[in-house]
């Protein structure tokens, strides 16, 4: 399976760098030096990382046969994109990538169908499931262990228990994931629709 963990920046310095916007939660895993990385669009690619370093809170990657910064300008909006076992698992417990989360129904305790996860938002202060529900609305869940008591792989299914008012029809805070990332916090970048994380459930 392929999937999008970064999105090339504009170059930086003359020597062939360029800055990296990141959007998996594994950078050391897929952008280290050496991994080997296919580009949307194709004919940009594929790219070898040759080296990788952390630069006022930004990563920067310069890849083979990339020298000087014309060439590394001419990369820029690039996505780089990992191949990745489906099969594979987060390192920490009560972590999941994003691609295992979307299209679980979503249920109550008691069996009660609220709709199937569409979308994983990934704002600063928490994570969000984009529900969309049977009427075609969406509810956002915070993926907080108060809230996603169990999420069951093997059955495709999260099971909540929401507070009142979270998906009461008269009181369900509905809106489009576009539009809750753009309300909640501008800055967002990390788990665009494009990429992948993976997704820690918090603990209050």
């Amino acid at each position: 399976m392929q999937l999008v963990v970064a999105r090339i920046g504009r170059a930086h310095g003359i020597k062939g760098e360029v800055t990296v916007e990141v959007r998996t939660d594994e950078p050391e895993l897929r952008l280290g030096p050496g991994a080997v990385l296919h580009t949307d669009p194709a004919s940009a690619g594929p790219l070898t990382i040759e080296t990788g370093r952390v630069h006022s809170g930004r990563l920067l990657l310069r890849f083979e046969g990339v020298k000087d910064r014309t060439a590394a300008e001419a990369l820029r909006n690039t996505l780089l994109i990992a191949d990745v076992d489906p099969d594979e698992l987060p390192e920490e417990e009560d972590e999941y990538y994003d691609h295992q989360l979307v299209d679980l129904d979503v249920v109550l305790a008691d069996g009660t169908e609220i709709g199937v996860i569409s979308e994983i938002s990934h704002l600063p202060s928490q994570d969000l499931f984009i529900v969309e529900r049977p009427d075609g609305s969406e509810v956002m869940i915070p993926f907080v262990s108060e809230i996603v008591t169990e999420i069951d792989l093997e059955n495709q299914r999260a099971v909540i228990a929401p507070p009142p008012g979270l998906i009461d029809d008269s009181e369900a805070v509905v809106a489009s994931a576009r539009d809750a990332g753009a309300e909640a916090s501008e800055p967002a970048a990390a788990g665009d629709a494009d990429g992948e994380d993976d997704v820690q459930k918090d603990v209050p």
